[in-house]
């Protein structure tokens, strides 16, 4: 074995020979690392303390069977497995590292399990189905939301008829006397928070002028704007913050960026949501930026609309007028707390999912670590009688693939094909950024936050994926995640976790 005067010699020389390589030559890079972090992992020692440290550390986990007082519920739309991982090492790297022994927060959680995520009539599903799988703990169909796979996509009048409604675990935790709340990046309105509140055979009937434009009448199955602010259990949410404004407001009303709303009844539903906690004598705010929203004290119900529609992208927003996922997990746990009984709490990262349909990777790993940072901002304060769980609805086609070298920049180059032309680390399936033959990427900005990463098929919008999705649980009851299981799994094991629903709990 080299001594120890050599092995330093090698490690200078492979560095400093790493590190003299250019860096749009489309091969393999390493950044630098610590000098005692390469030598320590050339040493077999180091990885066999690493080994049994992580042994350990699993010996240590016991099951915690008290009932859970609060639910919190994280969805990372469209967080694959793949974006898991890319998003860990593109964090390590922006601090520094290597990044690939870097970790999300919500990774450090002790049980991890696998969802099944396929719909009742599709292999690949989509954010609707899947939101009555693992919100309403029933399987559906494709496009459509709380409701049963009795009713097909587009069906008015079936999605209409109570006996196909499919309620969600916000109806079983208000039933019980909890508190509930939705957080999200998209729409309010948008298909995954809308699983918590919603029953619709279409996903995008979300104002009334959807539906009237499909050929339907909205008094006969109501528009998802009107179903959050009008009917149970959406009506009696105590949190509801994200974007969406234009699915509240009359076409000639303007918000407060000067946008008009789209809906064709002329009904204001921000005044409505208004008057109905004014005649439940309940404190009340309505917040429509970020210094509103942080400056909400003691009140019993808190709407905050952020846009008139998704919210933008973390790398895209005005911070001081824009909150952050983790802010607004923050105001709705302030609300949520006042309830001596706990509460349901739903917080979605949603815009890892649209980043990855317009094959803006930058963007989604972006998204998928600030979602880790709410998860982490919720962690720290909240008690240990609360279940938090984080999963995702889908996965997504970005691949993680090639050779590239320990430390490669995740967002370049994982080798070079047979034409000599180098090839990204991460790419899609399919999607806009298709190019029609291969073509030499050294010149481009990949770390440019609206930058496309190349995709093999055609199509306007890149499409989910099949595969499972992972599952992360801490808390009360949260060796029961662990596993492969159907999605529709999930909010039965949260229920009979905090001792709530019709199935099934750990009181019973």
């Amino acid at each position: 074995m080299a001594s120890k005067l050599s092995l330093i010699a090698s490690v200078l020389i492979f560095t400093s020979i790493v590190a003299a390589k250019p860096t749009k030559d489309g091969e393999n890079q390493r950044s630098p690392r610590a000098l005692v972090d390469l030598i320590d992992e050339l040493e077999k020692g180091t990885w066999l303390e690493i080994g049994q440290a992580t042994l350990q550390h699993q010996l240590t986990k016991k099951p915690d069977t008290t009932v859970a007082k609060n639910v919190i519920m994280f969805l990372g739309d469209g967080m694959s497995v793949a974006t898991v991982s890319a998003a860990r090492i593109l964090q390590g790297q922006r601090n520094g590292f290597s990044g690939e022994d870097s970790t999300l927060y919500f990774e450090n959680f002790p049980y991890t399990g696998l969802s099944k995520t396929y719909c009742v009539d599709k292999q690949v599903a989509d954010s609707a189905c899947s939101a009555t799988a693992y919100l309403g703990g029933v399987k559906a169909n494709y496009g459509t939301i709380g409701v049963t796979a009795a009713v097909r996509r587009g069906d008015c009048k079936a999605s209409a008829n109570p006996a196909n409604h499919v309620p969600s675990i916000a109806v079983w935790a208000q039933n019980a006397g909890k508190s509930t709340g939705i957080v999200t990046t998209t729409r309010v309105t948008h298909a995954s928070p809308t699983g918590t509140y919603g029953h619709t055979s279409e996903r995008d009937w979300e104002a009334d002028s959807d539906i009237i434009k499909a050929g339907f009448d909205p008094k006969v199955c109501p528009d998802i704007a009107t179903q959050l602010v009008t009917t149970e259990p959406g009506i009696n949410h105590k949190v509801i913050l994200g974007g969406g404004r234009k699915n509240f407001l009359p076409k000639n009303v303007l918000d407060e960026d000067e946008l008009p709303g789209v809906r064709e009844d002329g009904v204001d539903l921000l005044r409505a949501w208004e008057q109905d906690k004014l005649k439940r004598g309940a404190k009340s705010a309505y917040v429509s930026d970020r210094d509103s929203l942080l400056g909400v004290d003691d009140v019993d119900y808190l709407l905050g609309l952020f846009d008139s529609d998704h919210m933008q992208y973390h790398l895209d927003a005005n911070p001081k007028t824009e909150p952050t996922l983790a802010e607004m997990t923050r105001a709705a746990l302030k609300v949520l707390s006042n309830s001596t009984n706990g509460y349901f709490l739903f917080v979605e990262g949603g815009r890892i999912d649209q980043g990855h349909h317009d094959n803006l990777a930058h963007k989604a790993l972006d998204e998928t670590i600030e979602f880790s940072e709410a998860v982490k901002m919720a962690d720290s304060i909240v008690g240990s009688d609360t279940l938090i769980v984080i999963t995702a609805d889908h996965a997504h086609t970005m691949s993680f693939a090639g050779y590239p070298a320990r430390g490669t920049d995740i967002l370049g180059f994982g080798g070079n094909g047979n034409d000599s032309l180098p090839y990204s680390t991460l790419a899609y399936a399919n999607g806009p950024s298709y190019y029609k033959g291969r073509y030499n990427m050294t010149e481009e900005d990949r770390h440019a936050a609206n930058y496309t990463f190349p995709s093999a098929v055609p199509l306007a919008s890149e499409t989910h994926g099949g595969e499972d999705v992972q599952v992360f649980a801490s808390g009360p009851w949260s060796h029961i995640f662990t596993g492969a299981y159907e999605q529709n799994a999930i909010p039965h094991m949260m229920a009979f976790a905090t001792c709530i629903g019709p199935g099934l709990t750990a009181c019973s």
